[in-house]
């Protein structure tokens, strides 16, 4: 039997931006020793994205910290923020301009490990091709390019249907049944991978995420802000999963270990089944706001977007930063007037159309 390697104690507050993304950054102990195992380079694609940065900058620091400076790690994206490329240049990842969609992927960098991290998600209803192309064709590139790589490719949880709320969520082993083009062209993501690790047995590891947070942006960002702001939550959509954003990073480069031609899928999101209503409450208490009722609109469907993750829990230990603490942190985030991505999550949407 597997037993799960517990994570380091929830860190402080990160009190601004530096702070947060050296949180985001460090590795724990469990990684450190997995990044000893890694063969080959690393090749992060889509680095420039909301996860990207922090993932290669922590990848990097685990495999310094594991001896492993033979090991390059490559961020690929189209780089449109240079000065983005250039922090993670200075803190030892090399970013590498590339048009993934249109380029030729021989000119990407050798890899014994990839980090899929591309999709194409809002916006995706006014362009359906386009996210089929990102997302289910895309991959077939670059399994063809990666072939003898290790893969762990990010997919969503959107490939699963709206389930009960007094369920546990979808589990990895569950029908998949996505709703609208952008969770359809996700697990045309999904079958493509699945098809290179059954016909050129390409290693792989599918990680179906719901919902990364790291105060910048994410459902409880999302939350809070209407209730700073004095906006009613809409919890029609009452129920979520979310997750610390650095622990999504370390199970990604961890899950590289446990890429295999049976496609190795795994659930990525928190153990709660958290309640919309709930967590308006808590930041109208965390604002001074009035009761709750006034922060909140709506009556709560029977169904959401839940995915059980015990088994990533099961292998990988649990979040360091629990939900609660990061309904303080993300509270004390706003009062400090931090930044915000400007990029709303739509965690609402339950038609499937972004």
């Amino acid at each position: 039997m597997t037993h799960p390697t517990p994570l380091p104690p929830a860190p402080a507050f990160p009190a601004d931006e530096q702070q947060l993304e050296d949180l985001l950054a460090t590795p724990s102990p469990a990684l450190v020793a997995d990044a000893a195992r890694l063969d080959g380079d690393l090749v992060i694609l889509g680095a420039g994205g909301k996860m990207g940065p922090s993932l290669a900058r922590l990848a990097r620091r685990a495999l310094d910290a594991a001896g492993r400076t033979d090991l390059a790690v490559h961020a690929v994206s189209r780089w449109s923020d240079r000065a983005a490329a250039e922090a993670l240049a200075a803190d030892g990842v090399r970013p590498v301009t590339a048009d993934l969609l249109d380029g030729d992927p021989a000119a990407l960098p050798e890899a014994g490990n990839v980090v899929f991290m591309v999709g194409a998600k809002f916006g995706s209803a006014g362009n359906p091709a386009h996210a089929w192309a990102v997302n289910a064709a895309l991959p077939d590139r670059i399994a063809r390019r990666y072939r003898d790589a290790r893969i762990a490719a990010f997919s969503t949880g959107n490939v699963y249907p709206l389930v009960d709320t007094a369920s546990a969520g979808s589990a990895e082993t569950d029908p998949v049944g996505p709703v609208g083009e952008y969770a359809m062209s996700c697990l045309g993501r999904e079958r493509v991978f699945g098809y290179h690790a059954a016909v050129h047995d390409t290693r792989v590891a599918l990680l179906r995420l719901n919902y990364a947070v790291d105060l910048r942006y994410g459902v409880l960002a999302d939350i809070a802000a209407a209730v700073q702001a004095g906006e009613p939550v809409d919890v029609t959509t009452g129920h979520v999963n979310v997750v610390w954003q650095g622990y999504a990073n370390e199970v990604a480069l961890r899950a590289l270990l446990h890429a295999h031609e049976e496609v190795f899928t795994l659930n990525l999101t928190g153990p709660e089944t958290a309640s919309v209503r709930r967590l308006a409450g808590l930041f109208a208490a965390e604002f001074g706001a009035e009761r709750e009722g006034a922060v909140t609109a709506g009556t709560e469907s029977g169904t959401a977007l839940l995915s059980d993750a015990s088994h990533c829990h099961a292998l990988f230990g649990y979040p360091p930063v629990s939900l609660r603490t990061l309904v303080g942190w993300q509270a004390e985030w706003l009062r400090r007037g931090l930044p915000l991505s400007g990029r709303p999550t739509k965690f609402h949407v339950r038609d499937g159309r972004f």
